[in-house]
């Protein structure tokens, strides 16, 4: 379990690590072709933090917006509201808000910018389908996400991409607009490989980010089973989700990161699985059973 532990957190900063000179390469690059040289990297950077500005603050709220959650009191939810108070104690952060969505598909998020302004979010449908070894599994694993800070980390990336996709587009613009100034500014190969960054870089990003995504999933697991020292009961939820049918109404590609499991059906292949959100499920039950 300590294994799988460090072996997820030193992964997901290798990828970290290499997003950011991904994106200090990308504004040297494009730097040169505007005549501006280093300044590029500068200008995107700045951006980059205005943009994480606005997200840091006001991501949760809009996330529980769109995804119609309320907030679940003590009266109505007893078991929920003791299960999350006990896992974050074990945890050692503050007690996570609690909200609920009215669905019967079983899926759960976290969400906020820190472990003082976090929020657990758990549909109907999983509380009345999981027992309840499975069900403080799923709260443990969303609870190792805010332990982890991996809503912040996530966020981070997330801002990235954008500045990438910003970049490249901006890029490609300044070349239909004014290509004859851009080509009096540098050698024909700078040029070249900027009009190919501009192109690939926004999919070689949100490739980035959804390995990040991937590696804080089975990071979670390991830290979930971590705290309720009983990976079975996870492992369990995981096979119940994965075999549920019921559609989550209010799932949306801009949310659909956040949850246990993907809300989103897909159908097994080779791309699917290379743009999913999260790992495949037999493997995330494969790693819990072998702890």
């Amino acid at each position: 379990m300590w294994d799988e532990i460090a072996k997820n957190k030193r992964e997901s900063w290798l990828l970290f690590f290499f997003f950011i000179l991904f994106i200090m390469g990308l504004g040297w690059v494009f730097g040169l072709v505007w005549g501006i040289g280093y300044w590029g990297t500068v200008i995107a950077f700045f951006l980059a933090i205005i943009m994480a500005f606005g997200a840091y603050y006001d991501s949760d709220r809009v996330v529980l917006a769109i995804s119609r959650a309320r907030p679940a009191t003590h009266e109505e939810y007893a078991y929920l509201d003791n299960t999350v108070e006990g896992l974050a104690i074990a945890a050692g952060i503050p007690k996570p808000k609690i909200y609920v969505i009215d669905d019967p598909a079983p899926n759960a998020f976290a969400t906020g910018r820190d472990p003082e302004h976090a929020v657990i979010c758990v549909t109907t449908g999983l509380m009345k389908k999981l027992n309840r070894a499975e069900l403080e599994g799923v709260l443990a694993h969303e609870t190792s996400h805010i332990k982890n800070y991996d809503i912040r980390f996530m966020m981070l990336v997330t801002v990235m991409v954008g500045m990438v996709a910003l970049l490249s587009d901006f890029m490609l613009r300044t070349f239909v607009w004014g290509g004859g100034r851009n080509r009096e500014r540098g050698n024909g190969l700078i040029l070249v490989i900027a009009i190919v960054l501009a192109i690939l870089a926004p999919i070689a990003a949100l490739l980035m980010k959804l390995a990040l995504s991937r590696k804080r999933e089975y990071l979670a697991d390991a830290n979930g089973a971590l705290l309720t020292r009983y990976p079975e009961g996870l492992a369990s939820a995981l096979e119940k989700l994965k075999a549920d049918k019921a559609p989550l109404k209010v799932a949306n590609k801009a949310t659909a990161h956040l949850y246990i499991i993907n809300p989103l059906r897909e159908h097994k292949s080779f791309l699917n699985n290379l743009f999913s959100t999260h790992p495949p499920i037999e493997e995330r039950i494969k790693r819990l059973r072998a702890m």
